[in-house]
């Protein structure tokens, strides 16, 4: 397929430096995608967003189905114009919002009928039909519709779940319209399970695919499960596409997951984390609602240069939260997404220079030694 071209650049064991080009330019990767569900990043303007060094982010086909509609968005000139975001795009298929309606959904081979949250009405999504939306939305990147899977389950019903994936994939790269700068991305299932981690990559890779991408993790299994699934599912996947893990995570989970060889992620980690005042940080995770930073004039991280640390101290940021301000919300925020960018980025200039086992090891310290109390 000749939708999207991906470079791999360099490698570091199995960490891995590409390029990513489509319609609506680079993607330099390992890269993190912000997440903006309903065609916005929460507490953030795009151009803000864009200045913390993300170059693409993703949005929902559920979600933007439902509210404001496929359709009116493409009379919109699609989801880029709308939102006033010109970079990439990837779109969610929906498969994992709609698979945790249990109670308001019917699963079918033909695709899920569901209620929507927001005012109850009937949907029904099928393979064809997210691909169709996820095109109207003009997403740089499609995924297919699948079936996330829960943990814990019993083996046949992943196996059952794993099977009607790829049959959905199949009628997804069916129904997709293949354009220059394009591209749709199949996703692995088969839960923590090797032998339906390999059947499924298999079946992807016969399909064909701009990308894979892992899903069906972080939904409960821990990191170490999450890690070892990776394990012997990443050696299945083609060397010359993207991969990607979906919905992970944490800074360590990142970490971990481009030693394992992945490419690109998405999480609300940072996002929802700086909305309830944790701060991500070279040297761990900070609560700022707790006391000890109201008179403390040193910013968020002395080594970060992102606006909320470049411009206010702790002690503002914590009377922001205890005002309940929304300008709190805004800057942890900020500060959070800018954390993740400057991690990728970091591990990118890492594997550029055969020096990641360094990084990781000083990344690991970092964060074992805690927050340094002032003086």
């Amino acid at each position: 397929m000749s939708g999207l071209t991906f470079d791999l650049i360099k490698t570091d064991g199995k960490a891995r430096l590409g390029t990513l080009m489509t319609a609506h330019g680079p993607i330099d990767t390992p890269a993190f995608m912000p997440v903006g569900t309903a065609a916005t990043v929460k507490a953030m303007t795009p151009e803000a967003v864009a200045g913390t060094g993300a170059q693409i982010i993703l949005a929902n086909t559920y979600h933007l189905m439902l509210r404001p509609g496929a359709e009116r968005v493409e009379r919109f000139g699609g989801l880029h114009k709308f939102m006033n975001w010109p970079g990439p795009i990837l779109t969610d298929s929906g498969g994992f919002q709609v698979m945790s309606l249990s109670e308001l959904r019917k699963l079918e081979e033909e695709g899920v009928t569901f209620r929507s949250h927001v005012d109850g009405a009937y949907h029904k999504l099928t393979p064809e039909r997210a691909i169709q939306i996820q095109h109207m939305l003009d997403a740089d990147i499609t995924m297919v519709l699948d079936e996330c899977t829960p943990y814990p389950a019993e083996d046949n019903a992943v196996k059952d779940s794993m099977e009607l994936s790829m049959r959905w994939a199949a009628r997804s790269k069916k129904a997709f319209r293949e354009s220059k700068g394009y591209g749709l991305f199949g996703i692995v299932q088969g839960g923590v399970h090797a032998e339906f981690r390999e059947r499924s990559a298999k079946a992807l890779i016969d399909i064909g695919f701009d990308g894979y991408a892992v899903g069906g993790l972080a939904v409960g299994e821990g990191r170490e499960l999450m890690f070892s699934t990776l394990d012997v599912t990443v050696p299945h996947l083609p060397p010359d596409r993207p991969r990607y893990l979906m919905g992970v995570g944490k800074p360590e989970d990142l970490v971990g997951a481009i030693r394992r060889g992945i490419d690109m992620f998405d999480c609300v980690l940072p996002t929802r984390s700086g909305r309830t005042d944790q701060a991500f940080t070279r040297r761990g995770t900070l609560n700022m609602r707790n006391a000890r930073h109201r008179d403390d004039p040193r910013p968020i991280d002395p080594d970060c240069a992102c606006y909320a640390c470049s411009n206010y101290s702790r002690g503002y940021l914590h009377h922001l939260i205890q005002a309940k301000e929304i300008l709190a919300a805004m800057l942890m925020t900020w500060h959070n997404l800018h954390y993740y960018q400057e991690l990728m980025k970091g591990m990118r200039d890492a594997i550029a220079e055969g020096g990641l086992d360094a990084f990781t090891a000083v990344f690991a310290a970092e964060q074992a030694a805690g927050d340094i109390e002032p003086v």
